[in-house]
This record gives structure tokens, sequence and C-alpha cells, in this order.
């Protein structure tokens, strides 16, 4: 049995052709079972819709009334196919990512080229955190995606860890003798200290690393970014907590030192993170496919050199 859709469909075809056979040929029917069609559409809607003669149909009053309203609908819902086809083939939508500056900065843009590179249309939008903000960010469905600082602690995320980092203590010209030698936890306390703000996940990850072995920091300056942070031990303000990997720059040009710790911290990891109950957009889920596989292939290569 042809359902309610299809009956106007064919009714469609039918007033365009103002023929049940040209209809029938238009829609690989029979004309017979385009007839039947149209009787069961009257039928179930009370009235004509049209006037048949020998030389073929034309729509009744009631017929021409239904022709706009189903023609108008019958183009609503195949544009709306047709956006649907154009999300599945990620010719439009949105990609909604919460990202720190430093991760953007020294992580995510390869990543962000990649994409946009595969799928021009798709529009970026960026919304700048910390990582308990993005995690808030993710569960208000204000992002699709997360790019944030490990650990995490919450079952309804789902977590990818995407690469490694390192926290070091780094200091200026002023305090450069202290790179020269092993330095203790302890040590660090006797000297002005500069760390990211409390709210940020790895400035947490390291004081809860030292209070664990009974150190209780109190910094000097607690900051708002990394590049801060690089800039005031570079002003010579005091020693400060840094990821290695995004403080290459410096260390490199010799605008910072690093020190030697009698103790390293545990490296932890950059990630992903998503609901775990909602399923990803086509548009995440490749973005996402882009990640994977580039540091695939940065695992690949490292096993291959070493």
């Amino acid at each position: 049995m042809i359902g309610k859709l299809d009956l106007y469909r064919v009714f469609s075809i039918v007033a365009k052709n103002n023929s049940f056979s040209r209809a029938a040929k238009d829609l690989f029917m029979t004309q017979p079972a385009v007839s039947q069609a149209m009787m069961q559409l009257e039928k179930e809607l009370g009235t004509r819709l049209f006037n048949r003669t020998p030389k073929g149909v034309t729509l009744t009053t009631e017929g021409s009334l239904l022709y706009e309203y189903t023609n108008s609908a019958l183009g609503l819902l195949d544009a709306g196919e047709e956006k649907l086809l154009e999300f599945k083939n990620l010719t439009t939508g949105q990609l909604k990512i919460g990202v720190g500056d430093t991760i953007s900065r020294f992580f995510l843009m390869p990543y962000l080229e990649a994409f946009h590179t595969m799928y021009p249309n798709i529009k970026l939008q960026m919304l700048n955190g910390t990582t308990s903000e993005i995690c808030n960010f993710i569960k208000s469905g204000e992002v699709d995606i997360g790019l944030c600082n490990f650990p995490i602690e919450d079952p309804t995320l789902q977590l990818t860890a995407c690469t490694e980092v390192q926290d070091i203590f780094v200091c200026g010209e002023k305090y450069k003798t202290l790179a020269s030698k092993s330095v203790s936890f302890e040590d660090l306390l006797k000297f002005p200290l500069i760390f990211l703000e409390k709210k940020s996940n790895s400035r947490k990850y390291v004081e809860d690393y030292l209070f664990a072995r009974g150190i209780r920091i109190e910094p000097e300056f607690e900051l708002g970014s990394h590049d801060l942070v690089l800039e005031f031990a570079r002003s010579n303000l005091g020693i400060a907590c840094v990821t290695k990997e995004f403080s290459k720059d410096y260390l490199q040009r010799g605008l910072l030192y690093e020190l030697t710790l009698t103790e390293s911290i545990p490296r932890r990891s950059i990630g992903m993170c998503y609901l775990r109950s909602v399923p990803l957009s086509r548009a995440a889920l490749k973005f996402v496919e882009i990640i994977e596989e580039k540091q695939e292939r940065k695992r690949l290569h490292s096993r291959i050199k070493k």
C-alpha cells in the first residue's frame, strides 16, 4: 500500500503532467497504479481532485488548492534532504571546539589546517577556556569537542590522550647558576615561584604531585597564560613552572634555562574529550579521525627512528 507522502508525490507529478500516462512514465509506474493511487487519495480526502477527460486530466478547484500546498511542502522536503546530504558529505556544517590558548597554538593548529583544507565549507568556531571551563562547555552543548590538559576525572566524558608533555621549572639570567646543579623541590621554595592560576589543570597536576610529597607551594605570581609565565621568568621575577614542549623557543634561544630537578615530575597528557552519551556530528567525527591518524603516524615514525 502506498504511504500518504508517496500519494502526494504521485499527485504532484500527475498535476504537472495533466496526464496519468505521462506521470506513470516519470514515476516508473503503470498507468492503472497511478490512477488507483489518485483514487485512494481522493477517497482519503473526501473530495475530487481531478477532472478526467479523454485527453487527460485537469485539476479541480480543490485539486488546485491542494497542489499549491503539496508543491511547496515537497519542495521543502527536497531542500531538507539536500541539506542533510550536504551535512553528510561535509559540504556544509559547523565544528565547535573548546581549547585554551597554549594548546591551540602549540598542538591544535596543524590539525585545524588539515581539517580546513579537506572541508573548507565547514565553519570552525573556537571557544577559549581552562580545562574545567571546557568540560562545562561540552556538557552544556556549547562545543562538540574539547582539547584539554589531562588528567580529567569525569565518567560522563570520553577521553583520548593525544600526546605527552613534561612539566619543568625554568629561570632567567638572574638565577642561571641554579641550572648548573641539581635542585630539590625544597630548594625551589626558597625562591619566588611563578605558576599558572589555580583553576589551571596543569597547575593543579603539579601542585597535587608536590603536595603528595609534603610540599605546599605559595607562588609569588599566579598568571592567566603560559606565555605570561614565560615572560615573567625571562624578566627574572622568579622560578617558573612551565610545560617544556610549549617553551622550546625560549629554551633554544637561551632566554630561559631549564633546572635539573633531583626528582622529575611524571609526564602527563594532552587530549580530546567529548560526551559519551551524545553521538558526535559527522564533522566532529572527521576531526577526531584526523587527529588520531596523524598521532598514529607520529608514533610509527618515532618507532622507526628508534
